[in-house]
């Protein structure tokens, strides 16, 4: 990844929509807005994260959707969608009708495992099937089955003047290449390389191979690309938490500094039962953030980002570091606008 000799080639950024519980149609407006400012500024990707159940966006192809008809260029993308919450053969419809709207501008993110607080919602959720729902890596391939083509019933042909298909309509030739993987043990790198998908990769991860957050997360994504029949062409992106401070205010930068202390403790050592490991947020001026990334392990071995907004800023805050992220941070990587 980016070094004077390989820049970075795909800019891309992560946000979960934010929206105050008495005005979320502001909130929703907000992020349309970030991604129209997206592609104004040239980035390659805008990317949505779910938020069930709380006060970020909790439909991000439905806000996507909504984005295709304001954009044309920029690509969009879920980082990523908790498939124990869909129901993979009506997901594909989903997708496959916004990829449609964005003419072919959809990247989804997908992961497995059990819902958040599975207890208290699976209630409301699967109150039929709680117990056999299957929340593994088989979802994930049923998912794409179906947007390959796969048959999704056993009947295709014309019942009185309604015509059937026995795949999932619109069929989009393309779109399960496009499917990401979000990713953070060596387990779940190595299905998904196997299986041919492409890796997002974020500020958490696993401690399997040391207890350094970097070690790990290159060891992630060299195990990703030795499963991957594309080998080291296979598409990795990265997504840490990145506030260039250029164009912000001394409020700004003051309110930055904060937010990324308030959270370094956690970064120390691994979190919890899962032994989960979190990046530190990269706070600093454009040159500074450079000299960082270039020497962080995981980075150098990706060339595509998507830098993660963190969770709480203003909108005006979110248009200072998208803006100095666009026309500071990544030139220094080696990464050019996309045209038009």
């Amino acid at each position: 990844m980016p070094t004077p000799d390989r820049p970075l080639r795909s800019l891309g950024f992560l946000t979960i929509g934010l929206f105050d519980e008495h005005d979320p149609a502001g909130g929703h407006e907000a992020t349309l807005r970030l991604i129209e400012l997206g592609e104004q500024l040239g980035y390659d990707t805008a990317w949505l994260r779910h938020r069930h159940l709380q006060y970020g966006i909790s439909s991000p192809l439905t806000v996507l959707a909504a984005a295709s008809q304001r954009t044309r260029r920029i690509g969009l993308g879920t980082a990523v969608t908790p498939l124990g919450w869909e129901n993979p053969l009506r997901y594909a419809e989903d997708l496959a009708t916004v990829d449609v709207l964005s003419g072919g501008r959809l990247n989804p993110g997908v992961s497995v495992g059990v819902p958040v607080h599975f207890e208290d919602v699976k209630g409301a959720l699967y109150p039929d099937t709680a117990d056999r729902e299957d929340f593994g890596y088989g979802r994930v391939e049923r998912l794409l089955n179906l947007l390959r083509g796969h048959r999704a019933s056993g009947f295709r042909g014309t019942e009185g003047i309604e015509a059937y298909s026995e795949r999932v309509q619109p069929h989009v030739p393309g779109l399960a290449a496009r499917v990401w993987y979000g990713g953070g043990s060596l387990r779940s790198v190595r299905w998904a390389g196997e299986h041919g998908l492409n890796l997002l990769t974020s500020s958490v991860v696993r401690a399997e191979e040391s207890e350094g957050f970097e070690a790990n997360q290159l060891a992630l994504i060299r195990a990703f690309r030795a499963a991957h029949p594309a080998g080291e062409r296979a598409r990795v992106s990265h997504g840490l938490v990145v506030v260039p401070t250029d164009g912000a205010t001394p409020e700004q930068r003051a309110k930055y500094e904060a937010y990324a202390e308030s959270r370094y403790a956690r970064t120390l050592a691994p979190q919890g039962p899962g032994r989960l490991l979190f990046a530190p947020d990269l706070v600093g001026t454009s040159e500074e953030l450079a000299e960082r990334l270039y020497a962080h392990a995981g980075f150098r071995e990706a060339d595509e980002v998507a830098f993660a907004l963190p969770f709480t800023f203003a909108p005006e805050d979110y248009v200072q570091i998208l803006t100095d992220l666009a026309t500071r941070l990544a030139p220094l990587l080696g990464w050019r606008p996309a045209a038009g």
